[in-house]
């Protein structure tokens, strides 16, 4: 199979790049739309933000279409314009965690964390599969330092990928059909799937509900994202926001004399 399931594709030049409009931005995408538009054989043809700007893509007709950080579902009219197809660079892993913020939820819920190159359908971070890359986690993590590793991870993947999917050399693998809302198993995959509405809900801890400690130190640490304040409690008619600091015993600031429990 090359591209997004079309035929054999000419293999861009300098002389006769591949043409792109780049969807959204964030951390990742600013570096991914500077490394395409440092690129001969690539002419980046537009950026866009907004859902109001999107009958550009029709207008300028580009080979294809990246996304990265756009937060807003292509109408299939849209989808349709590129004839090598519309690809999204994902935060997450896919099928396991897809939606809004899936560092958070890769903590919370114990599942793995990554990045994916994807071809994007009408679903959700639901279209086929071009490549993943698997980041490792620590219990220490927050969710500010699975982000920056997913990060890190996405942008590598994406040069990395980036030859063959401008060649068409790549091989995809389809994802399994589940549910856009809550947790499924397709294909023997648990999978999720969270809005933003999930994600605020999160932040809002109640004070009179119930834990066991992994499960709460779990929910503070991946809610932690300094300089952002996520997780809040109300007590007493009061807002206190929560963050949380886990370090390993390698890592504690004291020697065997001061501070720790055997000096008491």
């Amino acid at each position: 199979m090359t591209g997004a399931d079309t035929d054999p594709v000419r293999s861009p030049t300098s002389e006769n790049p591949l043409t792109v409009v780049f969807l959204g931005i964030n951390n990742i995408g600013q570096r991914v739309y500077d490394w395409l538009c440092d690129r001969k054989d690539v002419r980046v043809l537009a950026m866009l933000t907004e859902r109001d700007q999107l009958p550009l893509v029709e207008r300028l007709a580009p080979d294809m279409v990246v996304a990265v950080g756009f937060r807003h579902i292509l109408p299939p009219e849209i989808l349709s314009v590129p004839e090598r197809g519309c690809l999204n660079l994902h935060p997450g892993l896919l099928p396991e965690t897809r939606g809004f913020n899936p560092n958070v939820w890769s903590i919370v819920e114990d599942r793995p964390a990554g990045a994916t190159l994807h071809f994007m359908d009408e679903g959700v971070d639901a279209g086929p599969i071009v490549a993943r890359r698997e980041v490792p986690t620590r219990f220490d993590d927050t969710g500010k330092d699975v982000y920056e590793r997913i990060e890190a991870a996405a942008i590598d993947l994406f040069e990395d990928t980036w030859p063959a999917i401008a060649t068409g050399e790549i091989d995809t693998v389809p994802q399994p059909d589940f549910p856009d809302d809550g947790e499924a198993e397709a294909g023997g995959t648990e999978v999720s799937y969270h809005v933003k509405e999930d994600f605020v809900d999160l932040c809002e801890l109640d004070p009179d509900a119930s834990y066991n400690v992994k499960e709460l130190l779990d929910l503070l640490r991946a809610l932690t994202f300094p300089p952002f304040d996520n997780a809040s409690v109300t007590v007493d008619g009061e807002r206190y926001y929560v963050e949380v600091d886990i370090h390993h015993e390698d890592e504690a600031n004291h020697d065997a004399a001061v501070g720790a429990l055997e000096s008491y």
